[in-house]
């Protein structure tokens, strides 16, 4: 029987057995394509209570490789301090921020990833509503995760920058709604929690706390004070526990968006470099000398400094209350700064899961 033209008009393509046969006569075995098999890679989202963050990263080489990232300022606890419960316009703007993170996911194919939720969730009474509406709109699972979990992320993600020595390290972390202290004691590529401390003051709830009674000098440093207070005594049953280790050689570490801004304000950046800040070491002094000098300026002169802008030029300030209160109970000569943290924290733990146990990217530099 003639074979028939293929609908092209070209010659159809020969059956497995000819595919197979050499000039001889002889059998081969039919050569299969190779199955396409991407890299792993993992995600982590992190929802606080200012701040939606993502990060998607790829084990190589023993590090984990950052191949992309998302950030954006959703405020989901705006008025929580007042009412206890998340508004309709934070849900809407979480959402969206979710959604391009949802898409981000999907695009770079992730394998394994995890996105929790912190303290607005935790504290606010629509919190769960909040995890079923990003469910159901973006497919993003949310974790509303406890204090503790938050503190132990943080601390995985970023203990690596810790300055080396015998001395008694303590990791702090200055979210939107709550402040997290952890003692620590760090071996080569492990930590392990001695004591810590979840007092509910970020940046955003100590904010609407003490808002301006007006925006004079007077005004300002009132409201400063008021926060340095509100901070000492909620961090008062720590610091007394600190006391032991008064004379000693102190290490202090920090992760948070307080402490990134600050040391971008040391170093006079014109915009913002996570290369720069990231392991980043600046002198206690120096710390509290910028913290005073942002709490005395004016809103409008805050948001003109290139680090800080008009996102972050109210919310700062309690910030650098927070952050002096640390300093008060844990009186480190320097202060480490750290440009990852719960994101990082899971990453890792991911990667463990994924039988890849990779190193953070970049360790404590001089």
């Amino acid at each position: 029987m003639r074979q028939m033209a293929a609908p092209s008009g070209r010659s159809p393509r020969p059956g497995p057995a000819a595919r197979g046969r050499k000039a001889g006569g002889d059998v081969r075995p039919e050569s299969r394509p190779l199955p396409i098999t991407r890299p792993r890679s993992y995600a982590a989202i992190d929802l606080g209570t200012n701040n939606c963050r993502l990060l998607i990263a790829r084990p190589q080489n023993g590090e984990l490789v950052v191949i992309d990232a998302f950030s954006r300022i959703v405020r989901l606890g705006e008025g929580l301090h007042g009412t206890g419960r998340i508004s309709e316009a934070a849900m809407d703007r979480t959402v969206a921020a979710l959604a391009i993170c949802a898409d981000k996911l999907r695009r770079r194919h992730v394998s394994l990833s995890r996105a929790v939720a912190t303290e607005a969730c935790r504290r606010a009474s629509n919190g769960e509503e909040l995890a079923e509406r990003v469910r159901r709109e973006t497919g993003i699972v949310l974790d509303i995760i406890s204090a503790a979990e938050e503190a132990k992320l943080a601390v995985l993600g970023c203990h690596n920058l810790m300055e080396p020595g015998d001395g008694p390290a303590l990791i702090f972390d200055i979210g939107g709604g709550s402040t997290e202290l952890m003692h620590v004691e760090v071996a080569d590529h492990d930590v392990r929690i001695h004591d810590w401390i979840s007092a509910p003051w970020g940046v955003v709830s100590l904010t609407e706390h003490a808002p301006l009674p007006d925006d004079s000098l007077a005004g300002r440093q009132a409201a400063y004070a008021h926060m340095r207070a509100v901070t000492r005594d909620a961090f008062a049953a720590f610091a007394a526990r600190a006391e032991r280790f008064a004379g000693q050689p102190l290490r202090l570490l920090g992760t948070s968006g307080t402490v990134t801004t600050l040391a971008s304000v040391f170093l006079n950046l014109p915009r913002y470099d996570r290369r720069a800040v990231d392991g980043l070491v600046v002198p206690a002094d120096a710390m509290r000398e910028i913290s005073r000098r942002l709490a005395d300026a004016s809103i409008a002169d805050r948001a003109e400094i290139a680090c800080i802008g008009r996102e972050r030029a109210d919310l700062v300030v309690a910030g650098c209350a927070i952050l002096e209160s640390i300093i008060d109970l844990w009186p480190a000569a320097r202060v480490g700064v750290a440009d990852r943290g719960i994101r990082e924290g899971i990453l890792r733990t991911l990667a463990m899961q994924g039988r890849d146990i990779p190193v953070t990217r970049r360790e404590y530099r001089k």
